[in-house]
């Protein structure tokens, strides 16, 4: 049966609304995407590095609770885990202020079983963090052997815009290993001083990977493709949050491919009809994301798409 399996930070969102804070909710970009995914009912494994503390077992537990496999969620002793504090503007666009300590590659670093088809989503600053590329880089170098589909998913953040030349090598080179990736036009506003979708393909994106997906906010998804480009509007919608916006459009577009049996030799060769079923699935994901305080879809929604999910598998 396939799985999806995503790999990055954990962290606990301290959210405020004004000058109090409303909520503490675990997150990390993969992390959202991955707690959607088990809520779907798809088979779901994370990687990760809490501290071993109280923040990284209610992490771990939080995992366990939503169907996701925390087996490889490794517990450290050398690091506390990490918090942020999410500050939410009038447009209830959050703000963030970090508080972490980077991990070390460990020698025992033990990945679970990679198969064709599944899908490994990796990205954000743990997929290029020097700290521990070297595992990392192995873990999807090992997956892209077995014919996993690769999803990476930039999100580049401000804080990192001076160290662009730093770590522009370990961006290609997770390019290199993608199958698809996806940026939001802030990510490579911020890296390229471009918010123009098909200029970032054609310049950055394309001589690396050939599906790339780029987010705008309100505006229109744009998926671009060897063979061309196509636009889909966003609908409009009241917001609550858009902490987890982008990560549960990760989450909605890896249940599509899991919903219509997209595999990783079909990906190069997706038509128009499949990239808008696709992407309706990661709109609406990311809908009921922004609908709620919370970093991933609810549990009545999850549901919901399961339900779906199995309905389409016997036509």
């Amino acid at each position: 049966m396939r799985k999806v399996i995503g790999m990055g930070e954990t962290i606990m969102d301290i959210i405020f609304h004004g000058a109090q804070p409303t909520a503490a909710v675990p997150g990390g970009s993969s992390f959202n995407s991955i707690i959607s995914i088990g809520r779907a009912g798809i088979p779901a494994v994370f990687i990760g590095e809490p501290g071993r503390d109280e923040v990284g077992r209610r992490i771990a537990d939080f995992l366990k609770a939503n169907h996701v496999d925390a087996r490889y969620l490794r517990m450290r002793d050398d690091i506390q885990s990490a918090v942020s504090l999410a500050f939410l503007d009038e447009h209830h666009d959050a703000h963030y202020m970090f508080y972490k300590q980077p991990p070390s590659t460990l020698p025992d670093f033990a990945p679970p079983e990679v198969e064709a088809d599944d899908v490994v989503q990796f990205g954000s600053y743990y997929a290029i963090n020097p700290h521990i590329r070297t595992q990392v880089r192995s873990f999807l170098k090992y997956a892209r052997r077995n014919d996993a589909i690769l999803y990476y998913d930039l999100n580049y953040r401000r804080t990192y815009k001076d160290r662009i030349r730093e770590l522009l090598p370990s961006i290609r080179e997770n390019f290199r290993l993608a199958d698809l990736a996806r940026g939001s036009a802030d990510d490579f506003d911020v890296m390229y001083g471009l918010r123009d979708a098909e200029t970032i393909y054609r310049t950055h994106v394309a001589p690396y990977c050939p599906l790339f997906i780029c987010t705008q906010g309100a505006d229109s998804i744009v998926i671009c493709t060897p063979q061309g480009v196509h636009r889909y509007p966003v609908p409009p919608l009241q917001t609550v949050s858009t902490i987890g916006a982008g990560d549960n459009f990760n989450a909605g577009f890896i249940y599509g491919l899991m919903r219509y049996g997209i595999g990783r030799s079909a990906l190069h060769s997706l038509s128009p009809a499949q990239c808008e079923q696709l992407t309706d699935c990661g709109r609406i994901f990311s809908a009921n994301v922004c609908a709620s305080i919370h970093n991933s879809i609810d549990e009545d929604f999850g549901r919901l798409m399961a339900q779906e999910r199995s309905e389409q598998g016997k036509k």
